[in-house]
């Protein structure tokens, strides 16, 4: 007989038909009851052993992590918490799990550092398995948001030569020996020798490449692995997480907020239609841990209630300057609360900052714009008419409470002529981003996109707070594991 996914079963309005389900053992009490789960949903099924028929030595292998398959008929459940179950006529065990050694048991509540340390375990915790659902809904939003509204998925390289946020902050990639790397005359590293006879990099954002597709097709999204070379051990960053980039030919910054503010609204809709079950779990969770934390750290709304308002509400646009002079002015700046004090125009801004403006200045999702020039990436147009030593960009974050930045974009420069001072500036090979600058030189036209952190975009959704617990398998400096 085909096995029946644990969530159909649920959903069943037929009973007393003979079903077969297959998952792995979450508790097994009183020799006669399984809670049962294959990961199709966050609810097990309660299985009913006959244990005064099934041989001891096979009830001594129903234990937690065991993979069986149970055969029998679904009932109406007298039960709580369960309106069907399974009255078991015929049990197998697959595979066995030895309960002394299996380092998820339930009735431990391991901790999340405990969970990161099992990674490749930690899915069969309801937490893990809500979590991951959910990261894979909204995975399938985004696609199907710009599918609908006719954008082009392309696929931009991870190998790559250049550095599109002039960080530096990048994982090299050789196939050179390094304990026999040939050099140059002047000792440096002899690049021609090695696979792709050029320096090359693991891509930090595929935005310059996503540029030269939408001035053809119009309008692109990609959506892959990024990676940063940044030594930051925060709950806010991983080394390798996956990028969201629309671009779009003909849009200015007042475009880019627009299609920001819908895409976001859009996929957090689709997620609360898609995962009630996971987030309700998730939000009970979240309640249960503020619990413990004073008063003060709690969080103002419940998971869903947050969900909401984001969708319920528009972003406050402000612009750079305006935040600055509201920063400058706060009670924490003036009580030198914040670790990165605010003294003057052109500050770049931190999390404490961004989210203070968030969570206490306006209490909703905020867009900053025009940052001054000076702090963001070359390719970001410069403002006309802005004051000399104070030149600004048409540049955007989107800042979410609790999070900080989850959103960063630009009208993109679109004049061959200032983009090239502003490279020379910033000492910028020309000739290495030859292919970038003839999107310039043949058939230019205002542009604009963004880059949204998937992995911020399901902290947020799901709740958590420290984002190596929204991605399988998290890379962190001094963390390379599985």
């Amino acid at each position: 007989m085909r096995h029946t996914k644990v969530k159909d079963l649920l959903n069943s309005t037929t009973t007393l038909q003979e079903v077969n389900a297959k998952g792995w053992v979450r508790t097994f009490r009183n020799n006669q009851f399984i809670a049962l789960n294959d990961g199709s949903t966050i609810n097990n099924i309660q299985c009913v052993v006959d244990f005064e028929n099934t041989p001891d030595e096979t009830l001594k292998r129903i234990t937690t992590g065991a993979a069986i398959s149970v055969t029998g008929n679904l009932i109406e459940s007298k039960g709580a918490g369960q309106s069907v179950e399974i009255q078991v006529t015929k049990l197998e065990i697959l595979g066995d799990s030895d309960a002394e050694k299996f380092p998820i048991q339930p009735k431990n509540k391991p901790s999340l550092d405990f969970l990161r340390e099992n990674a490749h375990l930690r899915v069969r915790t309801n937490m893990f398995g809500a979590i991951m659902r959910v990261r894979s809904v909204l995975s399938f939003a985004v696609h199907n948001y710009f599918q609908q509204k006719g954008f082009v998925y392309v696929n931009t390289p991870i190998i790559t030569g250049s550095d599109a946020e002039g960080a530096g902050e990048m994982f090299k990639v050789t196939a050179l020996p390094f304990d026999n790397t040939p050099r140059t005359e002047d000792g440096k590293v002899n690049y021609k020798e090695d696979f792709f006879e050029k320096e090359t990099n693991l891509t930090v954002s595929g935005q310059l490449e996503g540029e030269t597709y939408a001035m053809a097709l119009g309008q692109i999204y990609t959506f892959g692995p990024t990676f940063r070379a940044e030594n930051s051990n925060t709950s806010r960053h991983l080394a390798e997480f996956w990028m969201i980039e629309p671009e779009v030919a003909f849009n200015n910054l007042d475009d880019n907020m627009d299609l920001a503010e819908d895409f976001i609204q859009y996929v957090i809709k689709y997620a609360l239609d898609n995962c009630q079950d996971d987030l309700k779990f998730l939000e009970a969770r979240l309640l249960d841990e503020e619990k413990s934390k004073p008063q003060a750290d709690r969080s103002e709304m419940a998971l869903l209630e947050k969900l909401n308002f984001v969708l319920e509400n528009n972003f406050k646009r402000v612009s750079y300057t305006e935040a600055i002079d509201i920063l400058r002015d706060s009670t924490p700046n003036k009580k030198k609360k914040f670790n990165y004090i605010i003294n003057e125009w052109g500050a770049d801004l931190q999390s404490e900052h961004e989210r203070y403006l968030v969570e206490k200045h306006f209490k909703c999702p905020v867009i900053l714009f025009d940052y001054p020039a000076n702090i963001k990436a070359f390719y970001m147009r410069l403002n006309d008419n802005t004051e000399p030593g104070k030149e600004t960009v048409r540049a955007m974050d989107i800042l979410f409470p609790g999070i900080g930045e989850i959103v960063g974009g630009s009208e993109r420069e679109e004049r061959y002529d200032v983009l090239i001072e502003k490279m020379k500036a910033l000492e910028i090979d020309e000739e290495e981003l030859s292919w970038y600058l003839d999107t310039r030189r043949f058939g230019s036209a205002t542009h604009a996109g963004f880059g949204l952190g998937f992995e911020r975009l399901v902290l947020f959704v799901t709740g958590m707070t420290n984002i190596r617990d929204v991605i399988p398998f998290p890379r962190t400096p001094g963390n390379a594991e599985f």
